[in-house]
């Protein structure tokens, strides 16, 4: 099968499309022949080993990637189950979320998939599977947001952002999106109830205060961050740009001074973390059925474009999610 492989860390020129063998199935796994997957913030940070804090984790090695195939996020149709699943059948139309998805076909614990949306396409499905756990559980189980809970999200217009407006709209939450000018439209589009184009005005100068602030940018101080928030508030620390690799920390320097601070500050800070899991997936399939939530797509390449797909992730600021078809 054809897959992305890489074998050093770089730039997107270290990403090849090359023949490898096809995954066979065994135990709680689930082979799926993708239609289409898509690009997270993490493939470019595993791309090019950056950090360098996070080298010795599960999916960066000292010198090279753990799993040489890049991407988690996918969609497709299942092949072929291992003896012991039971969830899922030859035919089943899925999405999901593991290591080495940019492939033909992804082996995937049953347990990291879920049934497609049968309103979305692949495309929009493969959209959602670590974009929209991660706002899932900073907006439903972090944040806790509930009717009359005001809500700043700084970085609206990404793939995280996108699904944490429609999903804090759908539990109750007042939205305060930040974005720039070409995507202040989308905001407004997905819900949010009021959105702040940081290229005209700064929303840490505001008056406003919010009970949560959900920052996936990185790019403001933790004073500016928490100066917006009201007493008892909450900030969600997740997330943190891009970088060309080669730094101690990059963008998990702004997560590690909140750790580091949150025991003396007055406001709470956390860190969102976010797992695999086909119940979050489930859940986000019942709410995209429902019309509660929708994938927004920037851009689609083919799989032997995947480069010049993180190229673009890389370099043009890239609303929503990126795809890649198979």
């Amino acid at each position: 099968m054809k897959a992305i492989v890489q074998d050093h860390y770089g730039s997107p020129d270290a990403l090849t499309f090359t023949d490898v063998d096809k995954p066979v199935p065994t135990g709680h796994e689930v082979l799926v022949r993708n239609h289409a997957v898509s690009l997270n913030a993490r493939d470019w940070h595993v791309m090019r080993g950056d950090p360098y804090i996070a080298r010795p984790s599960a999916d960066l090695g000292w010198r090279r990637p753990n799993v040489p195939i890049r991407g988690s996020d996918f969609a497709g149709t299942v092949d072929a189950v291992g003896a012991e699943v039971t969830q899922f059948q030859p035919g089943d139309e899925v999405y999901g979320e593991t290591a080495g998805a940019f492939a033909e076909f992804v082996c995937a614990a049953e347990d990291h998939l879920a049934r497609k949306p049968v309103n979305l396409t692949f495309e929009q499905a493969a959209a959602m599977p670590l974009a929209g756990q991660t706002a899932l559980i900073g907006i439903r189980d972090v944040a806790r947001i509930q009717p009359g809970r005001r809500l700043l999200i700084n970085g609206a217009s990404g793939g995280v952002g996108t699904f944490a407006v429609q999903l804090a709209k759908a539990f109750g939450g007042t939205v305060t999106g930040v974005c720039s000018t070409r995507n202040v439209d989308l905001i407004r589009a997905v819900g949010a109830d009021e959105v702040i184009d940081y290229k005209t005005t700064d929303f840490a100068r505001s008056a406003d205060r919010y009970d949560v602030v959900l920052d996936l940018v990185g790019n403001r101080s933790l004073a500016d961050l928490r100066r917006v928030l009201a007493p008892g508030g909450l900030l969600i620390l997740s997330g943190g740009g891009v970088s060309t690799g080669g730094s101690l920390l990059g963008p998990m320097k702004l997560m590690v001074k909140g750790m580091v601070l949150s025991p003396f500050v007055g406001r709470r800070i956390v860190m969102l973390t976010v797992k695999p899991s086909g119940e979050n997936l489930a859940t986000l399939c019942e709410l995209a059925e429902s019309g509660k939530l929708t994938a927004i797509v920037d851009r689609t390449y083919t799989l032997a474009e995947t480069a010049d797909a993180m190229r673009y992730l890389e370099g043009e600021h890239a609303r929503a999610k990126v795809v890649v078809t198979i």
